[in-house]
């Protein structure tokens, strides 16, 4: 298994393999995890993202402007969670130096965090104020911690929660190893998305948060090889 994500890292990344490990792999999984989890807030929770955060902007600011089919309150509440989610993996990851145990680490509370609003989900439903609310704190201060981690390992073109760059190489620059990390990004978010939307439509919420759990443990258990290297 640890041989394949290498392999498959080096592709995206040449090399990569002796500086990321394997994270440029993983990170393309998160970015499946972004769709999924998206896809949840937006067609469960009344059209707010969890992620990305150019939407609820957006979207704040049309409900300001009179909007009734959206939520200012929602999307107030969304940007406020990612951002204490931002602040806090700063302060909960411990050394910055020991970048792949940092990763892990956030991971692993971004997966406690929506373990926990799978539970409220099954429980509470996702009907009432008070249970979308509190699924978008979990959800939102998830992706926050997420986002932070991610940009503090910079690896190229794999952000896993925002694609407008993406697009904007892949469309401007010439073809090369760059476009198959972006077109390898583009379809996660994609595919994530088809999931999430599929099972938070057909199946309930709860289940495409299940799904996004169990990735999110596989690649907190990846990231804990002892052969990766520390970005420091």
């Amino acid at each position: 298994m640890k041989a394949v994500l290498l392999r498959t890292s080096d592709r995206l990344l040449p090399s990569s393999s002796h500086t990321y490990g394997p994270l440029p792999t993983l990170l393309v999984v998160l970015t499946f995890v972004t769709g999924v989890v998206d896809a949840v807030s937006y067609l469960g929770l009344g059209r707010v993202f969890v992620a990305n955060m150019t939407g609820n902007v957006i979207f704040f600011a049309f409900s300001l402007s009179g909007a009734k089919t959206l939520s200012l309150w929602a999307s107030a509440l969304a940007i406020g969670a990612f951002m204490a989610g931002a602040w806090g993996e700063a302060r909960i990851a411990g050394s910055p130096d020991d970048t792949v145990r940092r990763f892990r680490m956030i991971v692993g509370v971004q997966a406690l965090l929506v373990s926990g609003a799978a539970v409220t989900a099954a429980a509470l439903g996702h009907h009432s104020t008070g249970a979308i609310a509190l699924l978008i704190i979990l959800l939102g201060c998830g992706m926050g911690l997420q986002n932070a981690v991610v940009r503090r390992l910079a690896v190229p073109d794999l952000t896993t929660t925002v694609l407008t760059l993406t697009v904007t190489g892949l469309a401007s620059d010439r073809p090369g190893r760059p476009t198959i990390r972006r077109l390898t990004s583009i379809a996660a978010m994609l595919c994530g998305a088809l999931c999430g939307g599929a099972l938070t439509l057909h199946a309930g919420i709860a289940w495409a948060l299940l799904l996004a759990l169990i990735l999110l443990l596989t690649v907190a258990a990846t990231a804990s090889t002892p052969t990766e290297r520390n970005l420091a």
